[in-house]
């Protein structure tokens, strides 16, 4: 049985060679803002989830109901 310390030294060793490989990782600059593009398929999601409204109950619960479902109950 591996100790997690030998599954690390593997897994660092790895990373090193592919670091090797492919070069270092591109880091970019932690204060530039990301930009967030919306995709036809992310509208479509959006679309699909305006039809809920999230509710929480007494005990903190947080669960979906569809607005139709909502305005029947009113």
């Amino acid at each position: 049985m591996e100790t997690v310390a030998h599954v690390v030294d593997r897994f660092m060793g790895l990373t090193d060679r592919l670091r090797f490989f492919f070069g270092p990782a591109a880091r970019l600059d932690p204060d530039t803002p990301v930009t967030h593009r919306h995709d036809a398929f992310e509208q479509a999601s959006e679309e699909e989830l305006s039809h809920f409204v999230v509710e929480t109950d007494g005990a903190g619960h947080h669960y979906a109901v569809r607005r139709e479902d909502l305005e029947k109950q009113s």
